[in-house]
């Protein structure tokens, strides 16, 4: 099932989850290095992706604390994406190496309170280390910072938040955050809608 190493930077902040906390969503998750990752420390996770041969893979291996789902991220709206990405539905939700920008106000929504954003992905001046070169699938300078902090669903503290050069696994350009979502944010921006720790 898993062929790769899991991000660095999803071992790092993956402890914030609280492992009693409900269902985590790894979205895009290929292989399921994540999921698997995330199911050997207690959690419960939705794995899901498009690619049925990978779905299956991951079923094939048995592990109960992980249920996949084959959904066609990148469609358009359907009643899959929005049962899916219910209001305040995951304790967390994890992103790597995947990028579709109309997908961000309902990610940012399935998140719960108190419930932990973990992204990753390659960010503008990857063109210079190969693909993704495309700039539909580069985040701009500072872009998951604004993403955030134009949430109307709720208000974010970001733990951590990097935009730059990776050396490895291979050369790249990514971006990457870890928030936790505060709550609501109120009306007339009574609340802040972004705290950086």
């Amino acid at each position: 099932m898993v062929t790769n190493s899991i991000s660095p930077w999803i071992s790092r902040f993956g402890g914030l989850i609280p492992i009693s906390a409900g269902t985590v969503l790894d979205l895009a998750c290929g292989n399921g290095r994540h999921a698997l990752w995330l199911a050997q420390r207690g959690l419960q996770v939705l794995a899901v992706d498009r690619n049925p041969e990978l779905l299956a893979e991951i079923d094939a291996a048995g592990i109960s604390a992980i249920a996949t789902r084959r959904i066609e991220l990148e469609a358009g709206p359907s009643d899959a994406l929005a049962a899916l990405f219910q209001a305040d539905r995951f304790s967390a939700v994890v992103v790597t190496n995947y990028l579709h920008r109309p997908l961000f106000p309902a990610i940012l929504g399935s998140v719960a309170k108190q419930g932990v954003l973990l992204y990753e992905t390659f960010a503008a001046g990857n063109e210079q280390f190969g693909k993704p070169s495309n700039p539909d699938f580069l985040l701009q300078p500072g872009e998951l910072l604004a993403l955030l902090a134009a949430d109307a669903a709720g208000s974010w503290r970001v733990v951590a938040f990097e935009d730059g050069y990776a050396a490895g696994p291979k050369p790249a350009m990514v971006q990457r955050i870890c928030a936790i979502k505060c709550g609501i944010k109120l009306a007339g921006g009574a609340a802040s809608s972004l705290r950086i720790a």
